[in-house]
């Protein structure tokens, strides 16, 4: 398929000309010459169109842990791609300049080109990230069903906005998925700070993905003053635990203030480690890591049933591993639940390929 102007998916014709886009949560009814809310969809004529299709603005070799995903082919590298658009208006993105541009522009890179510079930058997997991939899915589709066929394993950095039919589509390609919360899922902070009504789709595209067997992790962004309640995080974390199970890897990450929100303070140390407690003392998550502080103690996965030192890790790299091959505890022999194997780059990253 060639890029730009291409028929989207999980959309119904409505009278009028007008469309109904049920990709993600907002259910945008789109007039004749309209857009969608994420700027990217296109009604021409009563056809739905994704205007982004193959045109990349983004493709990056980057190791697996920035995605974060720590229990999913550990040490791999992915080649990350991203188009421009986004269906969220977070007042503290850093990468405003792509997810929030009117402009709809990037460079062809089909989905045969991008498994092609996926073998020849010797990455083990494809990674749909950077804005939100749910508004390129048509791009993100076509490129994960090549992927698929020659061996590459596909993931998403989502906000987890897309519905279940959107998860339906995607999940027989789609083998894991990093879902980002901001603020503990306060309704008021994603209604502030990212102009997003309603959270509750959020929990739905989770259990959705839980059925369909994507492997999941979980982030929380922990702003100062305005999204670090602990109550809230306590409450998040119980969710995740009752619906998603005590072994879903939970990254709490540092906020550095971007975007329009310059003026805000960065999270502090003490204050990461505070929810730390929360979540792993006393929600009683098993895995539990602190992000965006390069050696922290806590970026390192530790046995739940002895505590013995499994995998340290600084920023994105593997320092060491002290895993068994078929991925138990070396000192009391718990399974420790990592999907694939170990992988050992030959090369230095993250780099771009566009």
């Amino acid at each position: 398929m060639s890029a730009g102007l291409h028929e989207a998916m999980l959309y119904e014709k409505l009278s009028e000309n007008k469309v109904h886009c049920f990709l993600c949560a907002r259910h945008c009814h789109i007039n004749d010459g309209g857009v969608g809310f994420c700027l990217v969809r296109k009604n021409q004529g009563g056809t739905l169109y994704s205007l982004n299709y193959a045109k990349a603005c983004s493709a990056c070799v980057d190791p697996i842990a920035k995605k974060p995903l720590f229990h999913f082919h550990p040490g791999a590298i992915v080649m990350s791609i991203a188009t421009m658009g986004c269906n969220f208006r977070c007042q503290f993105c850093d990468n405003w300049m792509i997810s929030q541009s009117k402009e709809v522009e990037g460079q062809v890179f089909p989905p045969a080109e991008v498994v092609k510079a996926t073998r020849e930058n010797e990455c083990q997997g494809i990674s749909y990230t950077y804005t939100e991939p749910t508004i390129f899915m048509e791009y993100a589709y076509d490129t994960a069903s090549l992927a698929k066929q020659v061996g590459y394993f596909n993931t998403f950095v989502t906000n987890g906005y897309m519905t279940p039919d959107a998860v339906k589509t995607i999940a027989p390609l789609l083998d894991a998925a990093t879902v980002d919360f901001k603020g503990a899922a306060d309704p008021d902070f994603y209604k502030k700070f990212s102009s997003v009504p309603s959270v509750e789709p959020i929990f739905e595209c989770l259990k959705e993905m839980k059925r369909q067997g994507i492997h999941v992790e979980i982030t929380n962004l922990i702003v100062p003053k305005t999204g670090d309640s602990l109550e809230r995080l306590k409450q998040l974390a119980t969710w995740i635990k009752e619906a998603l199970g005590e072994d879903t890897p939970f990254h709490l990450l540092r906020f550095h203030p971007d975007y329009k929100m310059t003026g805000y303070a960065t999270t502090t140390v003490s204050a990461l480690e505070e929810a730390y407690v929360v979540v792993k003392k006393e929600v009683e998550m098993n895995y539990v890591y602190i992000g965006n502080v390069p050696g922290h103690r806590f970026e390192n996965t530790y046995c739940p049933n002895c505590n013995e030192l499994l995998i340290k890790r600084f920023s994105f790299e593997i320092v060491k591993w002290n895993l068994t091959k078929d991925m138990r505890c070396p000192a009391c022999g718990r399974d420790i639940p990592i999907k694939g194997e170990l992988h050992t780059a030959g090369r230095s990253y993250p780099y771009a390929v566009l």
